[in-house]
């Protein structure tokens, strides 16, 4: 039986500036996401969890914490472009449009930025141009984040699955 591996994500090298990663999956917000996001970071703001007052502003509903929008952006973007690193900054973050519960996100990253790490050259920096994207094209969230990513050669182990005993 040949054990094939699974996707262990892309290392230093494996960026060039330029490239832009689509997410291949999406993800669709709903209340309880919302409402549970919002409680859960204490933000008191009524326009995330009361409809009543929602209906009452310019939006007419509530809208979906932004927080949740990034983190959910930020999230579908992982298995592209994180998944051997760790976040070291964000910068300038804009939401152009609302996202409401019931909309899909995907995310749309473009290296900007690329550079080997002089406190640590076993990784690398990147810098990413990142886009969140509504089902129907609608830009929500825009920003730039630098991720130190390992080198292939210096990575962890990544053979952490445990052997079946059978």
């Amino acid at each position: 039986m040949a054990v094939v591996n699974g996707w262990v994500g892309r290392y230093f090298e494996d960026f060039k500036i330029g490239d832009t990663y689509r997410s291949r999956l999406g993800r669709t917000i709903t209340d309880v996401d919302n409402i549970w996001f919002t409680c859960i970071t204490n933000n008191t703001n009524q326009i995330h969890f009361n409809s009543d007052y929602a209906r009452q502003t310019e939006f007419g509903r509530p809208l979906v914490n932004s927080a949740l929008t990034l983190s959910v952006v930020a999230g579908l973007g992982v298995i592209d472009v994180s998944e051997n690193g760790f976040a070291l900054g964000w910068d300038k973050i804009t939401l152009p449009n609302p996202v409401y519960a019931g909309d899909t996100l995907y995310t749309q990253q473009e290296i900007v930025e690329a550079r080997e790490s002089k406190s640590r050259p076993q990784m690398g920096i990147i810098k990413l141009k990142t886009l969140g994207i509504k089902q129907d094209g609608t830009v929500v969230i825009e920003y730039t984040r630098s991720v130190m990513v390992w080198k292939r050669a210096h990575a962890p182990n990544r053979a952490i699955f445990p052997e079946p005993k059978v």
